[in-house]
């Protein structure tokens, strides 16, 4: 894994906020698994509110996890004064969201001043069997506040 040079000493917190900050996260069940500069990992439970027709997960939810997942870990090695926002994304759904517990894994790929490009990981398992479920490829967009 590759070493990324974090700009603001305090990322964690930061982007512990910006987490919280995210209701519709809080709705879904997912939750902050782990931190670190350029990574992240998010978990959720199967709520069957949130499935398609067939019971599995919705891919709008394996969307929005992923999104998240790797806005964050874009947002790990952006400024202090720093702002997110996704530009774009593009998403694989390799197979169907089947499980008792998902987790969505985002890793950057390249940090950039305005844009970072990052990829991203879900993950289902299902009895004790992960299997990976989709990717993402995404591209964040640091917008820095006016003081």
């Amino acid at each position: 894994m590759t070493a990324f040079q974090v700009q603001d000493p305090g990322f964690d917190a930061r982007v512990r906020k910006t987490f919280a900050g995210q209701p519709a996260l809080g709705t879904f069940g997912i939750t902050l698994a782990q931190v670190g500069p350029g990574t992240l990992e998010l978990r959720m439970p199967y709520d069957a509110k949130f499935s398609q027709q067939n019971g599995f997960l919705h891919g709008g939810v394996v969307s929005a996890g992923l999104d998240t997942a790797c806005g964050l870990a874009s947002y790990t090695l952006m400024p202090a004064t720093a702002d997110i926002l996704t530009v774009e994304f593009k998403i694989n759904l390799l197979a169907p969201a089947k499980g008792q517990t998902f987790r969505f894994v985002g890793r950057v790929v390249k940090p950039g001043r305005t844009l970072v490009v990052s990829e991203g990981h879900a993950y289902a398992s299902d009895d004790g069997r992960e299997k990976l479920i989709a990717t993402m490829s995404a591209t964040m967009m640091t917008m820095l506040r006016q003081s």
